[in-house]
């Protein structure tokens, strides 16, 4: 994990690799043109690149199985009602869906935005319990920061926030 969002617009066939690195971003956005699918067994091998893993982390074992052993290929609407995405736009929009929203994470303070990930990404791999207390770490420790005080401030005065990152 890198710590920062990434953002994976696309805009045709993501299939095997491609989707492996579609779903290795933090939100993906499709455009309506997009098919996405784990096909390998076709080739007679399986993911290779943790897509077995991602894809069963985004939309549950049960749709991920059905997708990985029979190497079906999806649409982009499919994707979306699945969760795989997070959402479709028209072709001639997409860089345009995905800028927006970048724009819009740049907005967030970085550590708050690089904390909430790690309890993501961490807290799957723990138990119920032991990924609540992990958060509430991340938690105590983003209150201690300025970007925290930056933010209640910013809140209290009604102005955006200007974070830095400390």
């Amino acid at each position: 994990m890198m710590g920062k969002p990434s953002i994976a617009a696309i805009n045709g066939v993501a299939l095997g690799g491609g989707c492996e690195l579609a779903m290795a971003c933090t939100v993906r956005i499709a455009s309506e043109k997009a098919k996405l699918g784990q096909p390998e067994v076709n080739l007679g091998v399986i993911p290779g690149y943790a897509g077995t893993q991602r894809l069963a982390r985004i939309v549950g074992k049960g749709i991920a199985l059905d997708l990985i052993v029979s190497g079906r290929v999806i649409d982009a609407n499919e994707a979306l009602r699945i969760g795989l995405v997070s959402s479709v736009v028209p072709p001639d929009q997409l860089m345009a869906a995905a800028a927006s929203y970048a724009g819009v994470l740049l907005e967030k303070g970085p550590l708050a935005m690089k904390a909430a990930m790690e309890a993501v990404h961490v807290g799957l791999e723990m138990s119920f319990n032991d990924g609540c207390r992990h958060e509430a770490a991340l938690f105590s420790m983003l209150c201690a920061t300025e970007d925290m005080k930056e933010g209640l401030q910013a809140f209290l005065e009604k102005r955006k926030p200007q974070f830095k990152g400390k």
